[in-house]
């Protein structure tokens, strides 16, 4: 994987342990040669591994919405920042550009940005792997429920596998790295379905 697009909160959290894992985060991602593609801001934990990796040496490239960028909060130090029209934009330019995808701790931008690439590699829109860093436990909830919609069979057991986590993010990097996309998309099991009725 050469790019890995990170979504996290543009407010740094209320414990420390959330900062310290967006640094810890950039410095493996640098060490591994990997580049950083997120939403291009300067404020939060989005600031934070920003500037962490450039810190380290590595290569950090924003998008954001102009609208955003407007109120100052793009970040002026990148080594790129795409501009784009619209937060529609944003998610489909970032996915193209990236290889893989990691939510860090944030707020509903966040959870709709993971899902929603999540929800692509489930269709077969795409075939990159999407992967929680669960620090302290974050994710926890999240993950109870994805538990709960398989066992009431709105989320299949090989869909549910798609969701990768880890604590640590030099785990989560090889958990993605190792990812072997799914041989048949959401659609071509529902058609499979249907026909087995």
């Amino acid at each position: 994987m050469q790019r890995i697009c990170v979504f996290c909160g543009s407010n740094v959290g209320a414990r420390s342990i959330y900062q310290q894992s967006a640094q810890t985060l950039a410095q493996v991602l640098v060490q591994r040669q990997i580049e950083l593609v997120y939403g291009g801001g300067r404020v939060g934990l989005m600031g934070i591994i920003a500037d962490a990796v450039l810190a380290a040496g590595g290569k950090a490239i924003g998008v954001i919405p102009k609208a955003l960028a407007d109120k100052e909060v793009a970040h002026a130090g990148l080594s790129q920042l795409h501009l784009v029209s619209s937060m529609h934009e944003r998610k489909a330019l970032m996915a193209d550009l990236a290889d893989g995808f990691i939510a860090m701790p944030g707020g509903y931008g966040t959870f709709e940005e993971f899902c929603e690439v999540l929800t692509w590699t489930q269709l077969g829109i795409h075939q990159k792997p999407c992967g929680l860093l669960n620090v302290a436990g974050f994710y926890d909830l999240l993950l109870s429920m994805l538990d709960h919609a398989t066992a009431e069979q709105f989320i299949r057991p090989m869909h549910r596998s798609l969701v990768l986590d880890a604590a640590d993010p030099s785990e989560l990097l090889d958990e993605l790295a190792a990812f072997q996309p799914l041989t048949l998309d959401k659609w071509a099991l529902d058609k499979l379905d249907v026909r087995d009725r």
